[in-house]
């Protein structure tokens, strides 16, 4: 029997660039970084929130801690444009390093960690994992930290000493079983601190927001090379189609609205912080660009009901292993497009407005897209949609790539689907 793989539509390219976007962003504030490296290489101009906004840039770009907005301004546009917005988070669920990790036990060099966000836990087990994040100094200054090596590791117990385990289920208690391994020996072998302190080379870190990576890189898997593998597919995979979608759009200044993308911090735990969609950075940037082109308070409130979001992140693809947690008639397919997300009890912002908004875009992009919704036995989770839509009043719509395998330190989609978001996107904020 002869054997074909099937044309891959994906532009090697375009998969190419995500994965070397998923294997630099480690971090949140990697994440940011990388996209703002990304849009200044494309003209973009970085501005600051502390600075008087007197001349902004046509496209500029704005970075605070783990988040980012960047914007192309319509030309000759009104004080009341409204603006075309793509959203979505730099986070992920993870193990973050506490204050005073060092922990000494029956021979073992240990560090305290804290579970970040809805983390899968026994996806962290047997892992060589890295560090990311970044340290300050007591000064203030922020550095960026990735250490790309086996630091540690969180062992699974044996199976002779759980013989239960396959049949009775894993039982991890976090705060027991999750802290990793990172040495051997005796305490006086060097602390964490000043093990960090060298590796970043400066005299001694004051604070750091760390986390542990699974430092397996982003791969293309499958026998017809059509799946995607990766940590931090949710929510990279959109930031990086919201990125280069906003990049690509600018080469065509639109006349009818300005564009945006905001990648906040902290969805996975509520967006609850001056960077999370909870927070009030969005809503700032916006007034503060209908102030700059010369409007009132009116104006902003007429800007904000011209204005359109789209919520990007990512959706659940049917399980074949587990296709009873679906509602039949609505499971998204890997490979098949953009998932739009609803949900009657507003955990997702999606109207029958905003759906059609975005369906045109798949449409204008040649990309098929899906529908999502939770069986009524089975409640969804949230995304920064609501969020938006009830801070700002904006119509949103939620959508997201289908993968399997949410809140894993690795997780899995289809190759296509980034592409037809990145695509659809880029329709969208042409239109």
């Amino acid at each position: 029997m002869n054997a074909t793989n099937p044309v891959r539509t994906s532009p090697p390219e375009a998969v190419g660039d995500l994965m070397s976007y998923l294997d630099s962003s480690a971090s949140p504030f990697h994440a940011a970084d990388n996209a703002r490296q990304r849009l200044l290489t494309a003209g973009f101009t970085e501005v600051d929130r502390r600075d008087p906004w007197h001349e902004l840039p046509q496209c500029g770009v704005l970075v605070q801690a783990g988040a980012l907005i960047a914007w192309q301004l319509a030309p000759e546009a009104s004080a009341s444009t409204g603006f075309r917005i793509i959203g979505a988070h730099t986070d992920s669920p993870c193990l973050r390093i506490k204050p005073r990790p060092d922990l000494q036990r029956h021979g073992w060099r240990q560090l305290g960690v804290e579970v970040y966000g809805g983390v899968l836990l026994n996806s962290w087990l047997d892992r060589d994992l890295g560090i990311a994040g970044r340290v300050l100094s007591h000064d203030g200054h922020s550095t960026l930290v990735e250490i790309r090596r086996p630091v540690a590791r969180v062992p699974q117990l044996a199976i002779h000493l759980d013989r239960g385990v396959n049949d009775q289920g894993l039982r991890l208690d976090p705060q027991q079983h999750l802290t990793p391994v990172w040495g051997s020996g005796r305490a006086g072998n060097g602390d964490f601190e000043s093990w960090l302190a060298q590796e970043c080379s400066i005299d001694a870190p004051s604070w750091w927001e760390l986390c542990l990576f699974d430092l397996q890189p982003a791969a293309v898997i499958g026998a017809d090379a059509s799946l995607l593998a990766s940590g931090r597919l949710d929510n990279l995979v959109s930031c990086w189609a919201g990125i280069d979608a906003l990049i690509a759009a600018s080469n065509a200044p639109s006349t009818q609205h300005h564009r945006l993308i905001v990648l906040n911090d902290h969805e996975e735990v509520g967006s609850q912080s001056a960077s999370g969609a909870s927070g009030p950075l969005l809503e700032q940037v916006l007034e503060r660009i209908v102030t700059h082109l010369g409007g009132s308070r009116d104006d902003l409130f007429r800007s904000l009901a011209h204005s359109v979001c789209v919520s990007a992140d990512n959706a659940h693809a049917v399980h074949p292993n587990y296709s009873e947690r679906h509602d039949p008639e609505h499971a998204p397919l890997v490979n098949r497009g953009p998932a739009i997300k609803i949900n009657s009890n507003q955990r997702y912002a999606t109207s029958a407005e905003s759906a059609t908004i975005f369906e045109q875009a798949c449409r204008d992009a040649s990309v098929p897209s899906q529908v999502f919704v939770s069986r009524n036995n089975m409640p969804c989770g949230s995304t920064i949609g609501p969020l938006t839509a009830t801070r700002l009043g904006i119509a949103t719509v939620d959508v997201g790539v289908p993968q399997l395998s949410m809140h894993s330190a690795r997780e899995l989609c289809g190759i296509d689907d980034p592409v037809h978001l990145r695509d659809a996107l880029i329709a969208y904020l042409s239109a």
